[in-house]
């Protein structure tokens, strides 16, 4: 019996990501040294009044990582996951999909993929992608504030590595 409708049209894996791209001026082991140092990832990680706390890294593929997000009216998002790629000053990939080493999530949301190219004379190319799952849930990434949130948190980003 013939089907009423046509196959979807496949899904490219660019449709479902989000970016964010920026040439900033500092060297790219700075700005990996802030993703990787719980000391540093809490003052810049989220837009202020947000903040982070409760930070754990084992920056490593496979390795665990474990963050809470809290919001000024009492929210508190905790964010387990994995590294799934780690090349020290170049690339981190790490996901929610799984809670810690090879243990499913219950409903995985995204792939991050931040990268940081040696631009020379002290600026790096910082590119952070948030590759999602669905269509639906970049969607809703984008309608949360996804090029804010990410745009105001790479300022802090940069301010902070500015420092060091």
């Amino acid at each position: 019996m013939p089907l009423d409708t046509a196959p979807a049209a496949p899904t490219r894996e660019e449709d479902r990501d989000l970016i964010l791209e920026r040439i900033i001026d500092v060297p790219r082991e700075t700005l990996y040294r802030c993703w990787t140092s719980p000391e540093l990832l809490v003052q810049w990680f989220c837009p202020k009044p947000w903040c982070v706390s409760d930070v754990r890294q084992d920056v490593r593929s496979g390795g665990n990582s474990y963050l809470v997000m809290n919001g000024p009216n009492g929210e508190r998002i905790p964010q387990p996951g994995v590294y799934l790629e780690v090349i020290p000053n170049e690339k981190l990939v790490f996901t929610d999909a799984f809670t810690e080493t090879w243990k499913p999530s219950e409903k995985p949301f995204m792939v991050g993929i931040v990268t940081f190219e040696d631009l020379g004379g002290g600026k790096t190319r910082y590119r952070a992608v948030a590759r999602h799952w669905t269509l639906e849930d970049r969607d809703t990434h984008e309608k949360m504030g996804f090029h804010e949130g990410w745009g105001i948190a790479a300022d802090q980003l940069e301010a902070l590595a500015k420092t060091l």
